[in-house]
């Protein structure tokens, strides 16, 4: 049974909705609610990662302000990440929490995680209203999965996949395109979830964390070369639906497939961007690729009242910047010094 609504769900506080600079509505918040893992992806965290002290970390009871503070401000879509969000303890007290704000404010409460505790948890997920999953999985090859992933096994993944369509949830999987790694495995991906019935997104690598640039610059798989070789077999019908986030999707007219792809580098997104992303520890980056950032987590703990973090937002969304400087294509990274894992991707 889910909790009774928090007394703020019977009435929203007379505010005025977050828009940055630009005039975009921020409608879509990413919250990290750890900075642990059990896989070790290598384009995500060092094997052996420096993880954050416990005491550092946001209260379950202190992301639910938090998320409820911006909902009260406009965000209508919530994802939760980590870190992978399901190895939080007690973390479905917090999706039971926040399941309440849904048709209150909050249009959909959904997660990206790496599928290892789905088998487990995708039941009670779909009881707290969450309807569709992001599955991160960049290749069908057992080895090279533990390869890139290092800690992780695919049977387990892929058990955990089943487990959330056995519930109901639409699972989309996200495929980092690594060059030399799952270029050879394109076409195995896309079959694949064209027949389980997956939505797939390709997603550009990132110049983030301390991995080693030349080894970054080696990986990167320009979006557009993946996509010419998608087009010398198949039919790609471009969508112009949007579902908010910064993907461009299209239609595999021979299967009725959507494929999306995310492209940072070759071509940025910034001019619909809706989202902002806070960190485990509650640092507010209001862009992905910039490293500005806010304190949310002082207000927080400063005054049971949410005003003052309310004003700490507000006053944060006034310093987006109108995109990121992602570009590889000038021979360097340009890259964040934070791991991908620290806000969430």
């Amino acid at each position: 049974m889910l909790p009774a609504p928090r007394a703020y769900l019977g009435a929203m506080p007379d505010v005025a909705p977050l828009i940055d600079p630009f005039a975009r509505p921020i409608t879509y918040l990413r919250v990290s609610v750890t900075d642990r893992c059990d896989f070790r992806c290598t384009y995500c965290m060092a094997e052996h990662m420096q993880f954050l002290p416990k005491a550092e970390l946001l209260t379950l009871e202190e992301l639910e302000r938090l998320c409820g503070a911006f909902v009260d401000l406009g965000v209508r879509k919530l994802r939760v990440t980590g870190g992978e969000p399901l190895v939080r303890r007690n973390i479905m007290s917090f999706f039971r929490a926040m399941s309440a704000r849904l048709g209150r404010g909050l249009d959909e409460l959904t997660l990206t995680t790496n599928g290892s505790q789905l088998a487990r948890l995708a039941p009670e997920l779909a009881d707290c209203g969450v309807r569709r999953v992001n599955v991160s999985l960049d290749t069908l090859d057992p080895d090279k999965f533990a390869a890139v992933t290092r800690w992780g096994r695919l049977p387990q993944v892929l058990d955990g996949i089943a487990a959330a369509r056995a519930a109901g949830l639409r699972i989309k999987i996200n495929a980092v395109a690594l060059k030399g790694f799952n270029d050879n495995e394109l076409f195995r991906l896309v079959d694949w979830c064209a027949a389980e019935g997956h939505d797939l997104t390709f997603i550009e690598v990132m110049p983030m964390g301390d991995m080693g640039e030349e080894a970054r610059l080696d990986q990167y798989w320009p979006l557009r070369d993946l996509r010419a070789r998608l087009e010398e077999r198949l039919t790609l019908v471009p969508l112009a639906e949007r579902t908010g986030g910064p993907a461009r999707y299209v239609r595999v007219e021979e299967t009725g497939a959507r494929i999306g792809f995310i492209t940072p580098l070759t071509h940025n997104f910034c001019e619909s961007c809706n989202r902002v992303r806070v960190t485990c520890t509650g640092e507010l980056f209001m862009c992905l690729g910039q490293e500005d950032r806010a304190d949310l987590r002082a207000p927080l703990r400063a005054s049971a009242d949410d005003a003052p973090l309310r004003e700490t937002i507000v006053a944060a969304i006034a310093r987006k910047p109108k995109g990121h400087d992602f570009d590889y294509s000038r021979g360097v990274a340009g890259q964040m010094s934070r791991h991908m894992s620290h806000t969430g991707g």
